[in-house]
């Protein structure tokens, strides 16, 4: 089938530049790319072919925007790039749908799964999926402490924070107590000491399946993501991977962290929507873009997990935008 130009909305794209750029170099030459953010100062603005400046995603007039921008440049297909606007996008699933928009983001339900750090680990141990041991409050953690079901150091970190923010080792457990007793929306987890994989998989809008799969040991990390990373390819992996994907209701790309320790790969997080160190995945030939692209046009994707090369490395470094005042997205 003849491949025909698709225009791709991406929200909050925030510093997402090099995505942009490898997103569109993979578009046909007449699909366009649009991008928003709340503020015009946001750096990967600069590399779509439209710029648009939009209310913040919790005001009230943030649907209406989206919704002007998408009939106004004959949008395909939406996605974001931050995890609160996940549920966004997935409640209004239908309006989108309604005027011929594909929705590239989780059902409502695995999206209010995968915000919540608790309910995620909840989900895992039900459906026998090897997860990180995790808490939901102090009490919880002190039994399973006292039944010498855990040990100290944990690790702390907000129920639905995302980007390791707010992330803390505590060894005592008098700290503990304080600092769970001075914020009740933080969990604790067992403090893992193996190796932290990250995974970026792409599920069929069509058969629902993951049909991609990156698979790649972290070797640096900062607040945001991934730095620093080394590609690798195991079915024991893999097949964790689509147990997990049957368990829920993705639509599109994802991206998924574990840690592997004693031979076993523990679910840490799922961040339904494309991660940032995607781009070591289309480095390596991984195109989501293309995979898009054929779903879009009702053609359902092969599944392809090892068509990369072990041992490729990713080594993320900053760069600018340079702009003049008057030249900034309105």
């Amino acid at each position: 089938m003849k491949r025909v130009s698709k225009n791709l909305l991406f929200c909050s794209v925030g510093r997402r530049g090099e995505l942009i750029k490898n997103f569109k170099a993979s578009l046909e030459i007449q699909s366009r790319i649009i991008a928003t953010d709340c503020s015009q100062f946001a750096p990967a603005l600069y590399f779509a072919d439209k710029p648009y400046i939009v209310p913040r995603i919790d005001d009230p007039s943030y649907l209406k925007a989206l919704l002007k921008i998408c009939k106004a440049e004959s949008i395909n297909a939406i996605t974001t790039f931050i995890d609160p606007e996940i549920e966004i996008l997935a409640k209004n699933r239908k309006i989108f749908e309604e005027i011929g928009i594909e929705v590239l983001a989780p059902y409502t339900e695995t999206a209010g799964i995968c915000f919540d750090k608790y309910k995620l680990y909840q989900h895992a141990v039900k459906h026998n999926i090897p997860t990180i041991s995790t808490y939901g409050d102090i009490e919880e953690f002190k039994n399973a402490y006292t039944n010498g079901q855990a040990v100290l150091p944990v690790f702390i970190k907000p129920r639905t924070g995302s980007g390791s923010v707010g992330v803390r080792k505590v060894e005592k457990i008098k700290e503990l107590e304080q600092l769970m007793a001075e914020d009740r929306s933080l969990i604790i987890q067992k403090h893992m000491t193996g190796f932290d994989i990250d995974a970026d998989v792409y599920v069929d809008t069509i058969s629902k399946k993951a049909v991609r799969i990156f698979s790649k040991k972290k070797l640096e990390s900062k607040i945001g993501g991934a730095t620093k990373t080394i590609s690798f390819k195991d079915e024991n992996l893999v097949q964790t991977i689509q147990k997990i994907i049957a368990s829920l209701n993705f639509n599109g790309p994802i991206d998924v962290d574990f840690f592997y320790e004693d031979g076993v790969y523990y679910l840490s997080e799922i961040n339904p929507r494309f991660g940032g160190a995607y781009l070591h995945a289309y480095g390596a030939g991984v195109n989501f873009v293309n995979c898009i692209i054929n779903n879009l046009q009702g053609i359902e994707n092969d599944p392809d997990f090892y068509s990369y090369d072990n041992g490729i490395v990713m080594m993320m470094y900053d760069s600018v935008v340079i702009r003049k005042e008057n030249e900034l997205a309105k």
